[in-house]
């Protein structure tokens, strides 16, 4: 065996075979996988390998899509058999609110380029007559998924990575990782050890045993999963034409035809199990192959239904049960990237889809490795998105229940039990007292909105008892005063001599020159797209503060310390868990907080873009006089067992001035309405400056990470550009991921997020778009579940653009 390689990717299943095959036709030849016994052997040889097109998520869609469009043509490329069957995929609608989601994934359908109708039931029995349609509303007619083989399909990926270089090390186990202090890292294994630049988990069920060994591990639970395949159906021994995939959220269930057989695959509701819980969770690291003894009992219920849909089936016996274990993760994505504080440690692991997924994320991981980003956005991906608060208690109950809502719509609004109160500001029962409805991000517990009869949302595609809610809230900050606890902002402090130095070479902006200064500063990477957005505060010569969004918390920190060059003396501390922020915002927000300070808040003593370190009721503060929301307002950041005497401080002081309070749905209300971008939404690994239109935030007469690359995009044109858009009105709102046309149908772009911006009556949205598009005045047309809305380019913020509030 080899002794050095720039890559070594462990696990020889679907997932570290796609990696290894993309690498290689994005040159790294270079890389070596190694197995512990053969390919396929852990989790991928018993999968059912379907490849389903029907999915929402932009992002996701760009990576089942291209498996769609690759094993198709495989097996041909490699003359490795593949057995793709593109017999079409349909999945049943119960209700509204899942047809409301089927037009969403059409307009998905629209921007990646797969074929999907929605069809009512008697065109179902057009497409496929033996199943019953009781109860189904509709079906998503996908026409371009299927299936494979998956052994089949992973042994065709892995001779194409072979027939371009790469190689493979099969029936060697790895015995340990280790890193070096070169920052290179060996591979310890039973043939020998291999030094290399980049490590990558690709083990599959055994992907925690493997982060184990470098000290960390990963959010993934491994489930039981059933599918049996019956005798032959005389039906399909009848018939030329191969049925299609259907899933069924009645029976929980997909089902298909197997050769001339019938294949049913079970996702239990209730009472669904995770694989060698006894072991921790995972399988021995010399086991292959391994399959649990099937409990038909447990998962008849779900059986029935499905006969009861496939009457053809009902006298048949069962030839072959598989019950083998299936990964899981939290929120259903796979983890693609960087392993937090670790460098060069990859995951390409997670993934309860792997045959379906397996070439996608080798597609999109392989461009992040070689180029430092890829061509789609990561956010969602990066296994970074999970800190320590995820902790083995959080990933059991999520991973189960995200098993157990495989085929359940997850609506918007609607906020799921497991998991929840992993990370709770002190202010959690006040807030929960005042009527706060709280929704989750990055493990924090956070008001969505303030319900003002006790109601629960009610969880849907269109305006809810919360719009009313939400705007209320609205009017109240730009008429009144009112209070949000967003706590969950990642915090760190920067400090050591070296401190500007590293900062001013990571973000492209200028950081604060003096003690008190603000900077709305970005990251960019070598090739200038967006990898952060901060804000930065001065609070001493050598000591900063800085605020990201709470989903970057482990990624920034990452950035911040890997960046921070041999010799340097700067010290990087998290701080998050340790500080709340309580924004106060509206006009008589000085009138409230003078009250309770002895600070002068009047516009000559304190600045907008300025902060200060006051006391309030007898608390220390850092005030920032800034927000997101585009009113006279500061953040009040305090230790987090002060916050709850700042906020009982402010509530008392502001009886006089009717104050209220608001969540995170309208925070994003008014920050559209201001027309600030949001990082994982308008400001991603895909783009640069130039195509966000944040150029003002972006120094070219000083050095930082990125600047060549940006002046080069400056120079060379953006490929596409942002707009900002007014949505002709209707009863829901633009949530990101949306199509954009022209007049003849032409796609032009996807919209990035939005929302309805209530002081001012306006339906908004963000989009990126062909550059010819661009100009204030455009009129195009974006697609909101599955219906037109006229949408006009907007040449400025409609609240506010001069920022008159802000600096009042």
């Amino acid at each position: 065996m080899r002794e050095h390689a720039r890559v070594v990717i462990i696990g020889g299943g679907i997932m570290g075979c796609g990696l290894l095959y993309h690498l290689a036709q994005e040159g790294w030849t270079d890389s070596l996988l190694i197995e512990k016994g053969e390919l396929t052997s852990g989790i991928t040889w018993h999968a059912a390998g379907q490849c389903p097109s029907f999915i929402a998520d932009y992002n996701m869609a760009k990576i089942h899509h291209h498996g769609n469009t690759l094993y198709p043509k495989l097996e041909e490329m490699t003359g490795q058999y593949v057995s793709w069957h593109g017999c079409g995929g349909l999945r049943f609608a119960m209700n509204e609110a899942e047809l409301d989601y089927f037009k969403k994934v059409e307009g998905t359908s629209k921007l990646i380029g797969f074929r999907m109708q929605v069809i009512g039931p008697d065109e179902i029995k057009s497409v496929y007559p033996h199943v019953d349609t009781t109860g189904v509303l509709a079906a998503a007619w996908t026409l371009d998924d299927g299936h494979v083989d998956p052994a089949g399909c992973c042994n065709a990926l892995a001779k194409g990575a072979r027939d371009m270089g790469a190689e493979i090390e099969r029936r060697n186990r790895v015995l340990d990782v280790k890193q070096l202090p070169s920052g290179e890292w060996q591979v310890v294994t039973e043939k020998g050890t291999v030094t290399c630049e980049h490590v990558v988990n690709a083990g599959g069920c055994y992907a925690r045993k493997i982060n184990q060994w470098v000290g960390s591990d990963v959010p993934i639970t491994n489930m039981k999963h059933h599918y049996l395949v019956t005798e032959a159906i005389q039906e399909f021994i009848d018939s030329d034409t191969e049925m299609p995939v259907i899933r069924d959220p009645w029976a929980s269930s997909y089902y298909r035809q197997e050769q001339k057989s019938g294949l049913i695959g079970i996702y239990e509701t209730e009472g669904a199990q995770e694989a060698w819980a006894e072991r921790g969770g995972y399988p021995e690291w010399d086991s292959e192959n391994e399959l649990f003894t099937d409990e038909l009992d447990r998962i008849s219920p779900w059986i029935e239904k499905v006969l009861e849909r496939m009457e053809i089936w009902g006298e048949s016996g069962i030839k072959r049960i598989v019950h083998g274990a299936i990964p899981h993760t939290p929120d259903a994505n796979p983890l693609l990237g960087p392993t937090g504080g670790l460098k060069n440690f990859w995951q390409c692991c997670g993934s309860s889809i792997g045959i379906a997924q397996g070439a996608g994320c080798g597609k999109y991981l392989a461009q992040w490795m070689v180029h430092g980003e890829s061509e789609i956005n990561m956010a969602g991906l990066d296994p970074r998105r999970f800190g320590r608060w995820a902790d083995e208690d959080y990933v059991r109950a999520r991973s189960i229940e995200d098993y157990e809502h495989m085929y359940i719509l997850h609506l918007p609004g609607e906020e799921r039990p497991a998991g929840r109160g992993k990370r709770e500001s002190s202010l959690y029962d006040a807030l929960k007292q005042a009527g706060g409805l709280y929704t989750t991000a990055s493990g924090w517990e956070r008001v969505k909105y303030y319900s003002p009869d006790g109601r629960d949302e009610e969880a849907g595609f269109r305006h809810n008892n919360a719009f009313d809610a939400v705007g209320a809230e609205c009017r109240h900050v730009m008429e009144k005063v009112a209070v949000a606890d967003l706590s969950s902002f990642a915090k760190f402090e920067v400090s050591g001599p070296d401190a500007p130095v590293l900062l001013d070479r990571v973000f492209a902006n200028r950081m604060p020159k003096k003690v008190g200064g603000i900077a709305l500063a970005h990251m960019l990477n070598a090739d200038g797209m967006i990898e952060g957005e901060a804000t930065v505060t001065r609070l001493a010569e050598d000591r900063y503060y800085v605020l990201s969004a709470a989903a970057a918390e482990v990624r920034d920190m990452d950035w911040l310390t890997q960046h921070i060059e041999p010799g340097e003396t700067v010290t990087v501390e998290n701080v998050s868990n340790a500080w709340g922020n309580l924004v106060l915002a509206g006009p008589k927000s000085r009138d409230v907080l003078s009250q309770i300070t002895d600070a002068d808040l009047s516009n000559e003593g304190f600045r907008w873009l300025t902060a200060q370190e006051i006391t309030v009721a007898g608390v220390s503060v850092r005030a920032l006089r800034v927000n997101y929301i585009g009113e006279l307002g500061w953040e009040l950041h305090c230790p987090m067992d002060g916050m709850p005497t700042v906020y009982a401080a402010l509530m008392e002081a502001g009886k006089a001035h009717d104050i209220g309070h608001f969540g995170t749905y309208a925070v994003n209300a008014m920050r559209m309405e201001k027309a600030y971008r949001g990082w994982g939404s308008e400001l991603t690994n895909e783009i640069t400056a130039i195509e966000a239109d944040i150029e003002r935030f972006v120094k070219l007469d000083k050095d930082f990470l990125g600047k060549a690359a940006t002046q080069q995009r400056k120079q060379d044109g953006p490929h596409g550009k942002i707009v900002y858009l007014e949505l002709e009105k209707g009863d829901n709102e633009s949530v990101g991921g949306e199509a954009i046309t022209i007049e003849d149908g032409t796609v032009i772009g996807l919209t990035t997020s939005g929302g309805y911006g209530h002081r001012t009556g306006k339906s908004l949205a963000f989009a990126y778009v062909k550059p010819d598009y661009a100009a204030p005045g455009t009129e195009m047309t974006a697609w909101l579940l599955g219906a037109p809305r006229k949408a006009t380019v907007l040449a400025d913020p409609v609240y506010d653009s001069a920022n008159e509030k802000l600096r009042a």
